[in-house]
């Protein structure tokens, strides 16, 4: 028999536990999952929630239910240290959790594993910025469930006020150097100037989206090619149209550095220094890791041997310091094994990527400003159930090939659409093919100009709906759910 323990219940960890439970006898194998959440979150719709057009839950659902119906064993902890060789107790490989149920909050208990997959993602790190969050600061978030609830009841209450005539500054965008998920920015800002228009205020609004891309539609993956109703363009020249068009002002290269109430004070490229006054203020944190630690039998610290100093888990990647130009697509990792302990692998954004897709850049004063490259929705999906699929065949041969996932050989799709229902919104929707430019495969950009393309209009709009309807069924494990894609 076989323990396999899963770190993190979202996307990558919930997707690996049901397909793991799914391939695996219940009388031979035990799946567990630890994860400091009671509820499983849809969090590409937490923009439509973070806008007040849908109600917090009808993107989150318990995992209890879930997990007992599926037989998987469920822990509501987070897991704070490794011992990927045992303990001066017990020789098996074992995590430490701390428990997070409020029925057993605080305690402290080890759970040995015959394999281990960190799905934890990221750390939400807020306080890299200062003032920076919902929580002791002056922005607002949609990066979990309540932080959007409360984005939404903050902006329908502005629209309130600009409705009575008021005049507003609202600013959408990242609030440090060094963030990603500038698609879930750009879409919220999207969002923000549709609903504006809907509500008849929009005149009443100067609308900002600050970004740390060194130029637009850049989405941490270095821009794109594409074509756009039969012309070849690019993502810059798309996003900027889609802004000139919706009167949305825009300030690239931008470290956000701190953030007072009602202003913030970000540096450009240039290493200047400017304030931007606001009334309303969404800005994306960093991510790092959420600070697992591992160490040896006698206690001895090795994290640093299993962990990149981001804090997040070192895999298959050629990890191998190089100038940015030298980096290429086949450094990403494949397989998400650890190469320090075989038994052990990450999936979605718990892995370390080896470099960044942009190209990152330093002011003159020092200060980085580099986006980082995503890994979240599509990828963390994808990744988990590969990762699952090789410990599936792990346990039927010691010697199996693993599966691969490279995102040099996956792609990705982002739809910022507007509105909730059939009948009314808008979507610009993005795909791209490899998420990792492979110019030794794609002289164009590195990508294949045939699944590379932006596009508007309704049909996007369906697409992220129906996206939302089908993938919360796959989550709660409905009758033939493994027959969605990731």
């Amino acid at each position: 028999m076989a323990r396999i323990v899963i770190l993190g219940g979202g996307i990558s960890g919930h997707t690996a536990a049901m397909h793991l439970r799914r391939k695996l006898s219940k009388s031979e194998h035990e799946v567990i999952v630890v994860t400091p959440n009671k509820n499983w979150n849809w969090i590409p719709s937490n923009i439509w929630v973070g806008t007040g057009k849908m109600d917090k839950s009808k993107v989150v659902f318990p995992l209890a239910p879930i997990y007992k119906r599926m037989g998987v064993t469920y822990r509501q902890a987070k897991a704070t240290t490794i011992y990927p060789e045992g303990t001066e107790s017990d020789s098996r490989p074992q995590v430490e959790i701390e428990f997070t149920d409020p029925k057993m909050a605080g305690e402290v208990a080890k759970i040995p594993y015959d394999f281990l997959i960190n799905c934890t993602g990221p750390k939400l790190n807020f306080g890299a910025t200062e003032g920076l969050g919902p929580d002791g600061g002056y922005t607002y978030s949609v990066c979990t469930a309540d932080h959007a609830e409360q984005s939404g009841q903050v902006l329908q209450s502005l629209i309130k006020e600009l409705k009575a005539g008021a005049k507003k500054r609202i600013v959408v965008g990242t609030g440090h150097g060094t963030c990603t998920c500038q698609g879930a920015a750009f879409e919220y800002c999207f969002n923000v100037d549709y609903d504006l228009r809907e509500a008849g205020v929009r005149d009443n609004v100067e609308l900002v989206y600050l970004t740390n891309e060194a130029k637009l539609g850049d989405f941490g993956v270095d821009g794109m090619t594409f074509r756009d109703n039969g012309y070849a363009t690019n993502s810059q020249l798309w996003t900027e149209s889609l802004f000139r068009e919706r009167g949305v002002k825009s300030i690239s290269g931008a470290a956000v550095q701190q953030i007072r109430e009602g202003q913030l004070t970000y540096e450009n490229l240039n290493g200047e220094m400017h304030d931007l006054d606001f009334d309303f203020a969404m800005l994306l944190p960093p991510f790092s890791g959420v600070g697992l630690k591992a160490k040896l039998p006698d206690g001895t610290d090795i994290t640093d041997k299993v962990f990149a100093p981001n804090g997040f888990m070192r895999v298959d990647a050629d990890y191998t310091p190089k100038p940015y130009e030298e980096w290429r697509a086949t450094d990403w990792p494949e397989t998400y094994q650890s190469p320090a302990y075989p038994n052990m692998f990450a999936a979605g954004i718990a892995f370390a990527p080896p470099h960044a897709i942009s190209k990152p850049r330093k002011t003159p004063n020092g200060t980085m400003i580099a986006p980082a490259p995503p890994r979240t929705g599509m990828p963390s999906g994808t990744i988990g159930k590969e990762v699952a699929m090789s410990i599936v065949d792990l346990l039927k041969d010691p010697n199996a090939k693993l599966h691969k996932a490279s995102m040099g050989e996956l792609g990705a799709a982002c739809v910022a659409s507007t509105g909730t229902g059939f009948t009314k919104g808008t979507a610009a929707a993005m795909v791209m093919y490899p998420i990792i430019p492979d110019e030794t495969v794609f002289a164009d950009g590195g990508r294949n100009p045939r699944f590379t393309f932006g596009s508007i209009g309704l049909f996007g709009h369906w697409t992220k709906y129906l996206l939302h309807i089908g993938f919360i069924y796959k989550a709660k494990a409905r009758p033939f759910w493994w027959l969605i894609p990731e």
